[in-house]
């Protein structure tokens, strides 16, 4: 993989952080599943939903008095099926992990199973809630809002948040698949992980409010804040790519985070007020889980899903090309790499850990 940078094993990082957001006041079940869900972004490699977020995101918002430590998980209504819970601005994490459990042992009794949630806060990499239906022999499928980041196609104003759909599916492979991305180009965290890097962006990611794309990683970060910058949808500008293809796929997500959970959305989710200081981002989540042996028998189901994934794979390449993947590959791969190595450590984040480390005054080693 070629990564630069001091390696922390996943089990040390995740004992600091649950440490640290104890410290602050989050309990400690809940504590637990945060740092959980952090480190299980960075095992698959998916670095700008890991714990790169962890001081900047959950930490600091707590500090900033705009996220509760302590969640108050509250089921508004229900049926044998569905459920649409208040999450009263609490650990995001926490909230979606309870929301998907939820629905799945409703897809256990009932075949499906889909529960809504509003008043939420940043639950972190997708893929982990898509997950816990997977392994129970299910179809996953969560989405949820984020603050506006995309501009519709042909505007240039931040209306949409990132807003990903994530599919996973049981597979007879080492791994399942696993379709965990946003409804634009690319998102706020990959663009904050260049700004750590350094690195300036690339074209088609960002646009400026005369339409035309921008690289200058640093100043973007702010003015996505500002309604001076926008992310494309998937396909890019325009529709010449397919870019009302990611802008319909982007509302689809908001529609269903938000209008069957009476969850807040688009300009509501800015994270700022009327003044211009921090607010809640109180943000809308949805989790659905489909039993696969209410429609076919699970081994029947896992093997097709591969024969499907293997095709694909062997089928001709590009000149030039050297593999063609299948969702949830790369992730797998980088698992393998990683899994005796743990957590890879850049600059930036020694110094976020270490100013953690002195302001909680917690008693763990850091490797640097």
């Amino acid at each position: 993989m070629g990564e630069a940078g001091t390696w922390w094993a996943f089990d040390e990082v995740e004992a600091f952080m649950q440490a640290g957001f104890e410290a602050i006041g989050v309990p400690s079940s809940e504590a637990a599943v945060c740092a959980r869900v952090l480190v299980a972004a960075d095992k698959r490699g998916v670095d700008s939903h890991g714990v790169g977020r962890y001081k900047p995101i959950y930490l600091d918002r707590i500090w900033a008095g705009t996220q509760n430590p302590k969640t108050n998980f509250e089921v508004v209504r229900e049926t044998p099926t569905t459920a649409v819970i208040d999450g009263h601005n609490g650990m995001g994490h926490s909230i979606a992990e309870r929301a998907m459990q939820m629905a799945v042992d409703k897809a256990e009794k009932n075949g499906l199973g889909m529960t809504v949630v509003r008043n939420s806060t940043h639950y972190g990499a997708a893929f982990y809630y898509a997950n816990m239906a997977v392994e129970r022999g299910m179809i996953g499928l969560t989405g949820t809002s984020a603050r506006p980041s995309i501009a519709p196609t042909w505007g240039v104003e931040p209306m949409l948040g990132t807003n990903p759909m994530t599919w996973g599916m049981p597979s007879d492979e080492d791994f399942p698949f696993m379709l965990d991305c946003a409804t634009s180009v690319t998102q706020r965290g990959k663009i904050e992980l260049y700004g750590r890097l350094g690195k300036e962006l690339p074209d088609g990611w960002v646009i400026g409010q005369d339409g035309k794309y921008r690289h200058d990683t640093q100043a973007v970060l702010v003015d996505l804040t500002k309604d001076l910058a926008a992310l494309t949808p998937l396909g890019g500008q325009g529709e010449d790519l397919g870019g009302y293809k990611g802008y319909g796929y982007s509302m689809v997500v908001e529609l269903l985070s938000s209008a069957l959970s009476q969850a807040n959305f688009m300009k509501a989710l800015v994270g700022v007020d009327a003044e211009g200081k921090p607010a809640p981002i109180e943000l809308g989540h949805f989790f659905m889980a489909m039993k696969v042996e209410a429609f076919v028998d699970l081994p029947t189901f896992k093997r097709q899903v591969g024969e499907i994934c293997r095709a694909l794979r062997a089928s001709r390449k590009a000149p030039g090309a050297n593999r063609i993947y299948t969702p949830g590959e790369k992730e797998h791969e980088v698992w393998l790499f990683r899994k005796d190595k743990g957590v890879p450590f850049n600059d930036p984040l020694k110094k976020a850990f270490k100013e953690v480390k002195e302001r909680l005054g917690l008693r763990h080693q850091l490797p640097f």
